[in-house]
């Protein structure tokens, strides 16, 4: 059998977190089985989709790797095959014309609560006469179409997470509605008739969905079609156990390419929630997870969103990246965030260099542009930097400094002679380098200092932030008599 997955989100809000874990799963199932990916566009709610929503899903899985095969398909391009189907449904006897209106249905929920019983379409129109029908229609009612649910009957299915599901047809509520009064299809019957038209062989969703699969497979026997297997995989939860939303801070994707992970990074995560690879490593690309994949080391519990294990996994793969592909990332980061870079041809191994020195400690890419800020914008004290500046032993620390700085060396001759220096300056190491960090950076914290001295120094900036500092100290004792 030929394997054909489908993701099938509908354009009513950005690519969720969750659906784009979906999406990899199928993805991962049709290229380990060399199967297709096919992407469907569920698109009948006109009241709320939205094109920018269409655009931003598949924007979405493209800037994750998930390259679809066929699609993308749009459900409101195929209404004139619902109705069809739904005529097929009509005529067979398998549907029928109701005609309740929303006030008789809102009494019968009333009725079935104050009885303590479930809330269940009566099936009341399900044998009208073609009198009454037209009766109904006399008095203005436009009627949904409901297909009939065959009662008392088991409903069950191997599914490949799951393993066996039943369910019984008295629990589903009654006859079901699958087009609405204007001849809209419902997602019920819509996404029955699209997989059998584009022959899925596999339905790989979430398990929120588990309760549409026995309404599904009796529309599927309905209409003779043949019935796909089914895969329902468990949902994402916050830390605290509960389904992720927007109280999380994060659920769509364009909410986790803001926070600066990269592709890579997040698709290995989404990757290991409620699966888990045949081997120790935690780190894979896409192209290792397809060849990993399977669905008996998928677990049954929903998986627990964890930032912290994200994030690393996020830092290891931005210092898998090669330094091209490293620095052309964090130029276009730089750039936005209206950093001036040098654009010579000359200038690309410096700034090479400096995605490199900053990619050392990255973990996400917002963090890019905080680091980076010594290498490109002018020195901004912090009150903890102004405080090592005042100390007595920075002017002559200062003025060493700038000495050594006259020609430099390579980055480890570097450290060996700030050491000498200190020694010189009957110091120890600690208040030099704090000194040299303070005077290019403004902050006691940051890049590495030997690499970052001489990436400024090749850019003629070591020596104007030497005598910056310098001159501030020399203001500062002038205007309070010296240092005490």
């Amino acid at each position: 059998m030929s394997v054909r997955v489908r993701i099938a989100p509908s354009p009513t809000g950005n690519l969720h977190i969750g659906t784009a874990r979906t999406a990899l799963f199928n993805y991962l199932f049709a290229r380990s089985q060399g199967g297709k990916f096919i992407l469907r566009i569920e698109d009948t709610d006109q009241e709320r989709s939205r094109p920018e929503y269409t655009r931003n899903i598949i924007q979405g899985l493209t800037w994750l790797g998930l390259d679809f095969d066929e699609g993308p398909y749009y459900q409101t391009q195929r209404l004139d095959r619902y109705q069809t189907v739904i005529q097929q449904l009509l005529a067979a006897g398998q549907a029928y014309y109701c005609f309740c209106t929303a006030e008789e249905l809102d009494d019968l929920r009333t009725r079935q609560k104050a009885l303590g019983q479930a809330n269940r379409y009566d099936n009341r129109h399900r044998d009208l006469t073609v009198a009454q029908q037209q009766a109904f229609r006399d008095q203005g009612r436009e009627p949904v179409v409901r297909f009939k649910i065959e009662e008392p009957r088991t409903v069950r299915w191997s599914d490949l997470v799951q393993d066996e599901v039943v369910w019984q047809t008295q629990d589903l509520g009654g006859d079901m509605v699958i087009a609405r009064a204007d001849g809209g299809p419902l997602y019920n019957f819509a996404v029955v008739v699209d997989d059998w038209d584009m022959q899925i062989s596999h339905v790989i969703r979430g398990d929120d969905h588990v309760g549409n699969t026995p309404k599904q497979i009796l529309l599927y026997e309905a209409l003779a079609a043949p019935l796909p297997q089914f895969a329902h995989l468990p949902l994402i939860h916050n830390p605290e156990g509960k389904k992720l939303s927007k109280r999380d801070g994060a659920t769509s994707l364009a909410d986790f390419q803001n926070l600066g992970f990269i592709p890579e990074g997040l698709i290995n995560y989404l990757a290991m929630l409620s699966w888990s690879p045949p081997s120790d490593h935690e780190i894979f690309s896409l192209a290792e997870a397809y060849a990993m994949f399977g669905f008996e080391r998928v677990s049954k519990s929903p998986a627990r969103f964890d930032w912290d294990k994200l994030t690393w996994l996020n830092g290891q793969h931005l210092r898998l990246l090669k330094p091209e592909d490293l620095t052309q990332r964090l130029v276009q980061t730089w750039t936005q965030v209206g950093y001036d870079l040098p654009k010579q041809p000359e200038d690309a191994a410096w700034l090479t260099r400096c995605a490199q020195l900053v990619g050392e400690g990255l973990n996400r890419m917002d963090e890019a542009a905080r680091v980076a800020r010594p290498l490109f914008e002018p020195v901004a004290f912090t009150n903890e930097g102004l405080q090592v500046l005042l100390k007595p032993e920075a002017p002559k620390i200062l003025l060493a400094l700038l000495t050594l700085f006259q020609d430099p060396p390579q980055v480890e001759e570097l450290k060996a002679q700030l050491q000498t220096l200190a020694k010189t300056l009957g110091l120890k190491n600690g208040p030099v380098m704090q000194t040299l960090r303070i005077a290019l950076t403004g902050t006691p914290r940051g890049l590495e200092l030997a690499p970052l001295a001489l990436l400024l120094h090749q850019r003629q900036a070591v020596i104007p932030r030497l005598q910056v500092a310098l001159d501030l100290v020399q203001q500062f004792q002038k205007g309070t008599g010296g240092v005490k």
